[in-house]
């Protein structure tokens, strides 16, 4: 669809006033105005189904998240040096959470910080400062975590502490097999990483991943997957971050944190985006060994990460998922979810693939399932496609031709009904 002269104006304006290559979404793209549990309305008042927002993670506007926020903000927001309750009551129901040896955290306000604090305490406790990551992630923007990036390079390079393994593709596994031999050859992958950063002047500190390898694709791995690198990290002294930004806080149904579905535990967990339900904060989750190494070496502080009206937000998020039981309504509606897709992939014959967990589910789509070969043009078009019919949606994955679905956590069987009918429509008209 072709944009029209206000749309135009109004890219035009916001290029000349915040810079030139700012992404957007959608061809067509969407001057959103407001926004209501999984509905976000555009400035000519339509309304469209968000199937892609992890940020409004208990709903866009949630009255009692709404509330903490205002009456936080009516009461006292300063930095974080003098004494608060807030982030001592947030911190402790956070870490409830997790097992008990990520006991203790730090408060940042994005997750790219989050990320940066989490590798800096890499270094801090391994002396080392070599890094694994896959070869499809993104963690954040930045300096030290744009070096994960292999999508686009930093400018004048690599500085050379990053080793990238190829990301898990259970679709395409390595080594064309599945099953035990998939998980094999992806930890002979970070064998070979962690033994080639042994012999430079970085040596070997961590390996981060999100656990579900989110901008990877969302792979379906086999349970115990990941054991045979956790063990080669462990054996090479090195730490594991699991970056949760995206599966974190119910998402996958099934479990609280990604890590946890994916059966180890790492050293060090960071958050953001759901945290706060959109109020920007973030976070790193460690134990009071790692914790303790970090402050001694940086003594780090963080102006506005864990002020009061933040920890409101993020309380407020976190008892409305516990109050609400959404990541049981992520387990039920999800599963339901993946039943329609897979009833979609009976039907479409460029669905290569289904895959998800919970409220993170998707389809991959292909020019032939025969050869798996990609199709991201095909996924661009469902995309701006459904776009046009009032579903939001996204694309992720190596070759960005994986349908993204990522609802916020009130979605319903009503949603999930109204989202495969108009993606069955989409499909139908690129056949």
């Amino acid at each position: 669809m072709a944009k029209n002269s206000t749309t135009a104006q109004f890219i035009e304006r916001r290029e000349r006033l915040l810079g030139p290559k700012l992404d957007l979404f959608y061809d067509d793209p969407v001057h959103i105005v407001r926004g209501e549990g999984v509905w976000l309305f555009d400035a000519d008042g339509r309304r469209y189904l968000d199937c892609y927002n992890n940020v409004p993670h208990v709903g866009h506007a949630h009255p009692k998240v709404v509330e903490a926020i205002a009456s936080q903000a009516a009461t006292l927001n300063t930095h974080t040096r003098y004494l608060h309750d807030g982030i001592l009551d947030y911190v402790e129901r956070l870490t409830a959470t997790f097992g008990d040896r990520l006991s203790t955290a730090l408060l940042t306000c994005t997750g790219s910080e989050a990320n940066d604090v989490a590798l800096r305490m890499g270094e801090a406790v391994t002396g080392r400062r070599g890094i694994i990551a896959t070869d499809a992630t993104y963690h954040g923007n930045t300096t030290a975590v744009s070096q994960l990036s292999s999508t686009r390079p930093p400018i004048g390079g690599y500085t050379g502490q990053v080793r990238h393994v190829p990301a898990p593709d259970s679709y395409r596994p390595l080594g064309g097999e599945s099953g035990d031999a998939f998980a094999a050859a992806f930890t002979r992958e970070v064998e070979q990483a962690i033994e080639h950063l042994q012999g430079t002047e970085f040596g070997f500190s961590t390996l981060i991943l999100c656990p579900y390898f989110a901008n990877e694709g969302f792979p379906d791995l086999p349970g115990g997957f990941l054991d045979g690198s956790v063990a080669a990290v462990r054996k090479a002294g090195g730490l594991i971050i699991a970056d949760e930004v995206q599966p974190g806080f119910g998402r996958l149904g099934s479990h609280f944190w990604g890590h946890e579905r994916a059966g180890f535990e790492p050293d060090i967990v960071t958050l953001g985006k759901p945290m706060g339900n959109g109020h920007p904060v973030g976070g790193v989750v460690t134990s009071s060994d790692i914790m303790a190494a970090f402050r001694n070496a940086f003594g780090y502080f963080n102006t506005f990460g864990g002020n009061p009206v933040s920890c409101a937000a993020a309380m407020a998020t976190l008892e409305v998922l516990q109050e609400e039981n959404l990541m049981q309504n992520a387990y039920d509606v999800g599963g339901y979810a993946r039943e329609r897709l897979d009833q979609l992939a009976g039907k479409h014959d460029m669905i290569g693939d289904v895959r998800g967990a919970g409220f993170f589910f998707g389809i991959e789509l292909v020019t032939d399932r025969k050869n798996k070969t990609p199709a991201p043009d095909a996924t661009a078009r469902v995309v701006d496609s459904m776009r046009e019919n009032g579903i939001l949606m996204g694309r992720t994955g190596l070759n960005r031709q994986v349908l993204k679905i990522r609802p916020p956590m009130p979605f319903s069987r009503d949603n999930v009904d109204q989202l495969m009918s108009v993606l069955d429509e989409s499909l139908s008209s690129l056949a």
